[in-house]
């Protein structure tokens, strides 16, 4: 019988939670590149098959639509200035590479998830100061900062998860 809350089980559990956060940052960077075309069919759904939606949130879908507009215009008039969201793409990548260093040693790179909680709690001062001066709607901000309260509680739960194999490490290998 394997015990579940020995060194192995929690590096398996930081493991499995890394790789599902990692994930997540991953697909949400991914989705800056093709946003011409996601708003395109984003746009297209709220008034097609999506249209229930639209209906209950007649907000948001005039908000796609006016984003798909001004995108679009950019991309046709300046598309120099969508480079600016490859940019936020390509951040993204490069902040889930730096969680293999924790997924190898969590013990001696949990500075990896702390930085990550960090970035998750400055989300919340850049929307609410940014969204106003861009003309975003604060509801909108709001859905933003969702994704520094969702990010932050699996890096919280992970660092738990390290705090305890730390404390479990000098009993039972004897490295500092």
């Amino acid at each position: 019988m394997s015990d579940t809350n020995g060194p192995r089980a929690l590096l398996k559990r930081i493991r499995v939670w890394l790789i599902v956060f990692v994930v997540c940052l991953v697909l949400s960077g991914a989705t800056a590149f093709p946003l011409v075309t996601e708003l395109r069919l984003l746009d297209s759904a709220l008034t097609g098959w999506a249209s229930p939606a639209a209906d209950l949130l007649p907000g948001l879908a005039e908000w796609i639509h006016r984003v798909r507009g001004g995108v679009a215009a950019a991309d046709g008039q300046a598309p120099y200035l969508l480079y600016g969201t490859d940019w936020l793409a390509f951040a993204h990548l490069v902040i889930a590479v730096a969680f293999h260093g924790p997924y190898r040693d969590p013990v001696r790179n949990i500075w990896v998830v702390e930085f990550g909680m960090i970035a998750c709690v400055g989300i919340i001062p850049l929307a609410l100061i940014c969204g106003p001066v861009r003309g975003i709607p604060f509801w909108w901000s709001v859905i933003d900062m969702s994704f520094g309260v969702i990010g932050i509680l699996p890096l919280l739960h992970v660092r738990g998860l390290i705090k305890r194999l730390e404390a479990l490490r000098p009993a039972q290998s004897g490295r500092p």
